[in-house]
């Protein structure tokens, strides 16, 4: 029996269903029941019938999952695959900025922890960010932690005050305009599809800016051929199948987020078997924190 069966087998016995983040390993995205961003994946794992939830992705997403499944069992592969950029904000420094900015709502990237989630008044996604700011009454807005995502939906939203957490996602972040403009000489006919997390004179020069779905969307959609992807690997992985009449060029070499890749087939298959490692989150937090969620799900 091959691995693949073996995992097939196991996931009907225990009524399991795998999710996989489109920044997945191309094997973990054929094999998952169901591919796609944050907010794809939330919707989907609030809404299923399964009574597990492998989660192929980092560690706020499987707690996402488990904060809006709590009777489930989640289940994320890898212990240790993490995210840079929700290690980058604190609860005892929301709590200061909360404190100094009493009239501001905060909107919590869903590229954060529970405990920040569970601080937060509502979530948001880089696909919805702009509605769910739009949707709230305060003029004024706390965004952590993404300082790129959030300039961004302020560039969107002039009429309303923004203060910005200083974190970023070292994948996009690190993307320079040079390597951009010079693929762009090499390739003068590719458009440029760039995720909000990049910096804004990245997006200054991108033919579209979104979410991996959006992303995604937009070149199987599109009538162009060549495309300049600026965001992770995963999304040209994904293209590969989806859209392969379609020529995409990383933006940079080096836009691969080591902690999407910790998961493979092997720990695919020993989380099934040996139910290695289940998501276990503290209660109060849980219930505080699903509100924050549950807001970002019926807001858009």
């Amino acid at each position: 029996m091959t691995l693949v069966q073996k995992i097939n087998k196991l996931k009907k016995e225990k009524n399991a269903v795998i999710v996989a983040h489109t920044y997945q390993p191309i094997e973990i995205q054929k094999i998952a029941d169901i591919v796609g961003d944050s907010f794809q994946l939330s919707k989907f794992c609030a809404a299923n019938d399964y009574d597990t939830i492998i989660f192929c992705g980092v560690m706020f997403m499987a707690e996402s999952a488990k904060i809006l499944s709590p009777d489930k069992k989640v289940i994320l592969p890898e212990i240790d695959a993490g995210c840079p950029m929700a290690d980058m904000v604190d609860t005892a420094g929301l709590k200061r900025l909360k404190k100094e900015n009493p009239e501001a709502a905060v909107v919590c990237y869903i590229n954060s922890s529970a405990a920040v989630k569970a601080e937060s008044d509502i979530c948001c996604t880089s696909s919805n960010a702009v509605d769910i700011v739009m949707s709230i009454d305060n003029d004024k807005i706390i965004f952590v932690p993404d300082r790129n995502l959030g300039a961004y939906v302020a560039s969107q939203i002039p009429e309303k005050e923004f203060t910005l957490w200083d974190g970023y996602c070292p994948v996009h972040d690190e993307l320079r305009r040079e390597s951009v403009e010079k693929l762009k000489r090499e390739h003068p006919a590719a458009k440029i599809a760039a995720h909000p997390e990049c910096r804004g004179d990245i997006l200054a020069v991108s033919d579209f800016i979104g979410s991996t779905k959006a992303i995604l969307e937009y070149v199987t959609t599109s009538k162009e051929k060549e495309f300049i992807i600026a965001t992770e690997i995963g999304v040209i992985d994904r293209l590969s199948l989806i859209a392969p009449g379609k020529t995409t060029y990383l933006a940079q070499v080096d836009m691969i987020c080591a902690d999407m890749k910790k998961i493979d087939m092997e720990k695919l298959f020993i989380s099934l078997n040996e139910e290695k490692y289940i998501i276990e989150l503290d209660k109060d937090i849980m219930d505080r924190a699903r509100g924050c969620l549950e807001r970002m799900v019926a807001a858009v």
